[in-house]
């Protein structure tokens, strides 16, 4: 099933989506599409990697931030 979506995005961005799509052979909803399976494949395998699995919470309790 498809469905239609409206985006706001800025026009300069735009142009260059389609130079892009066109190049390449594709519709720009194609590479919307594209793209955001690539980023839900790319979550799923953060979230199944057993060493992903194995790191949650281990540094729950420590003092360290993201600068660190």
């Amino acid at each position: 099933m498809q469905t239609k979506l409206t985006l706001h995005i800025d026009d300069s961005l735009i142009l260059l989506a389609k130079d892009y799509a066109e190049r390449n052979g594709k519709s720009l909803s194609q590479i919307v599409e594209d793209y955001f399976r690539v980023l839900a494949d790319n979550q799923k395998l953060l979230e199944n990697a057993p060493i992903t699995q194995s790191l949650i919470g281990v540094l729950s309790e420590s003092k360290v931030d993201e600068s660190d």
